[in-house]
């Protein structure tokens, strides 16, 4: 694997470990400057400090990579059409191998809840700019990190098969829910597919940012979705 890949590896690693560190450091020179260190503040700190390290390991990332992502086999890419097209569909791939993913671990017994997903949620409601990292910087890192380098150098001596099923399996455990490995793995080896459909980054990249986008804005506005239907429902129990 390039040196250049291990920086990469190493900055992302470094970011996630990075929080209840520094969000420590931040909340005792909060303190120190006279402010009450109450559970709303190290909310505060936490999502913010999320939206912050992300960004900058996205920037450390960019310019580790900035010579291989300047190396083009244009003969082996599908072209611009056609990429657009494999985006938008592997959006739908995307959530039909979710979804299916979903029914099998249901029928496992495993609780489909995602508490990952809920405590992102939970952050997004009180601070909509962590929308950023969820839908956008996040979903940018770990294609370039489990896809480009990860996937791809796998791919280079494993078959395809092999090559999706490691890196989609580490994909599923850097989220930190073991039990929904199996659910990380169907969106990981879709993202791959995508990959090696188009020889172009960008397609899985732009699948995955409007997944996310997409998850979150049903999930913020289910509640909201429920309560009008009730309404509609009732209005139409009324009239008839």
């Amino acid at each position: 694997m390039k040196k250049e890949f291990w920086f990469v590896i190493i900055t992302y690693v470094i970011m996630q470990l990075s929080g209840g560190l520094a969000i420590d450091i931040i909340a005792m020179i909060a303190v120190s400057a006279g402010m009450e260190l109450t559970n709303e503040l190290k909310t505060f700190i936490g999502a913010y400090w999320i939206v912050f390290s992300f960004i900058i390991a996205l920037i450390f990332v960019l310019f580790f990579m900035r010579h291989e992502m300047r190396q083009k086999d244009i003969r082996n890419q599908t072209t611009i059409p056609v990429s657009i097209l494999w985006g938008f569909g592997g959006v739908f791939l995307a959530m039909f191998a979710q979804t299916v993913a979903g029914l099998l671990e249901q029928q496992m017994g495993i609780k489909q809840n995602s508490e990952n997903t809920e405590q992102i949620l939970s952050l997004i409601t009180q601070f909509p700019i962590v929308m950023l990292v969820s839908s956008i910087v996040g979903p940018i890192l770990e294609e370039i990190i489990f896809r480009k380098i990860i996937f791809g150098s796998l791919y280079k001596r494993l078959n395809f098969f092999l090559s999706a099923l490691i890196s989609s399996v580490i994909f599923g455990f850097a989220h930190f829910e073991p039990e929904h490995i199996l659910l990380y793995s169907a969106m990981g080896f879709t993202f791959a597919y995508l990959y090696i459909k188009t020889k172009r980054i960008l397609v899985p990249i732009f699948a995955h940012v409007a997944m996310n986008t997409l998850v979150v804005i049903v999930q913020l506005n289910y509640d909201k979705y429920l309560d009008s239907l009730e309404k509609a429902q009732s209005f139409i129990g009324g009239v008839l």
